[in-house]
């Protein structure tokens, strides 16, 4: 990625900043449950690690790698489970970890999903809001920040598995 494709939307330290302030909500708000951690994966494992090493409490972590998008930038509107979890969910609060919500209809389907397979709860965090995007109704537990529409890249996300590695959020003027 050269300068002049990409715009800084959100600073590392800026970043850091706001996970530990999630990290802290979350250990307040589970500090008498049963929390499982479940990351949807690619594009939120590097919020996630950040994420669960400021939770001060006792939790358990799995993945989930699902998708609406296919090769595509926006969503299909199917979703396509690629790998599950290895825990059941029975009994544990779950929290649903996610890179960004936009249309929601991948973490609404996940929600649904996990209430069925017997999850005591289920709320959602996730690192970016693309709310003007929204065209199913989730509800938003934990949000690191809202964030206009573009295609952003760095921080777990991706644009065709490049870029993940930045360490900052960057709005991609042109995808390649």
């Amino acid at each position: 990625m050269q300068e002049s494709d990409r715009e800084i939307v959100l600073d590392a330290l800026s970043i850091h900043e706001r996970v530990v302030q999630m990290g802290q909500a979350i250990s307040r708000d589970y500090a008498t449950g049963n929390l499982l951690v479940i990351g949807v994966l690619k594009g939120a494992f590097v919020f996630m690690a950040d994420l669960i090493r400021a939770i001060d409490i006792p939790l358990v972590v799995d993945f989930i790698q699902v998708s609406s998008y296919g090769h595509a930038s926006s969503s299909s509107g199917d979703i396509i489970v690629r790998s599950k979890p290895t825990i059941a969910v029975q009994d544990y609060d779950l929290l649903l970890v996610e890179d960004i919500i936009d249309s929601g209809l991948t973490l609404q389907w996940l929600s649904n999903h996990f209430i069925s397979q017997g999850a005591r709860s289920v709320k959602i965090c996730a690192l970016i809001d693309k709310a003007e995007r929204r065209a199913h109704q989730v509800q938003l537990d934990y949000c690191g920040f809202s964030v206009p529409d573009g295609f952003l890249v760095g921080y777990g996300l991706d644009f065709n598995e490049q870029y993940r590695h930045l360490p900052a959020i960057y709005h991609l003027k042109t995808p390649v």
